[in-house]
């Protein structure tokens, strides 16, 4: 797949068949989130991988808006050491996860982490030491139907040169 078709097919799945994802294509994605910018060359990343049902199930008890978690056969939680940049690169490897995630035919959902009421209880349940931030869950599967794209804002209506 080329990257701007990647792009352009990326779409949260949040209905997930009841079908494992193979251990080395979540490899894969971590390899794709290890690789995203990363400010200063830090890496601050940490990636935990999660296939076991009673946990994804627990997560999905946890996360208010994470229930579809208890469909999906996989689950990348992207922790980062509290850096100054800990969010920015944090957000770059989510993101290239969920486009290698895309163009290898997966369907994925970013689940916020930083700032949201659960964190503190996910990075316990996940044995996570305090000096890790929460960054994101990434929910992953074989998405039940093809991700309906929602509709954007044109080309036109963001771009603007020289000022805003």
């Amino acid at each position: 797949m080329e990257t701007f078709d990647a792009l352009t097919k990326r779409a949260s799945v949040r209905d997930y068949m009841n079908q494992p994802v193979p251990k080395d294509m979540l490899e894969k994605l971590v390899d794709a989130g290890r690789r995203a910018p990363s400010a200063r060359a830090v890496e601050p990343w940490e990636f935990v991988v999660i296939m076991e049902r009673a946990m994804l199930d627990k997560l999905a008890g946890i996360i208010s808006t994470g229930v579809f978690l208890k469909q999906a056969t996989a689950c990348i939680v992207v922790f980062c050491q509290d850096t100054k940049y800990y969010l920015e690169d944090g957000s770059a490897a989510t993101e290239n996860i969920l486009l290698a995630a895309t163009d290898l035919g997966l369907g994925t959902c970013w689940i916020a982490g930083d700032k949201k009421e659960y964190c503190e209880e996910v990075s316990r349940l996940l044995g996570a030491p305090g000096h890790l931030k929460l960054i994101s869950l990434i929910s992953i599967g074989w998405a039940v139907r093809e991700p309906k794209q929602r509709k954007r804002r044109t080309l036109s209506e963001v771009l603007h040169w020289e000022n805003i």
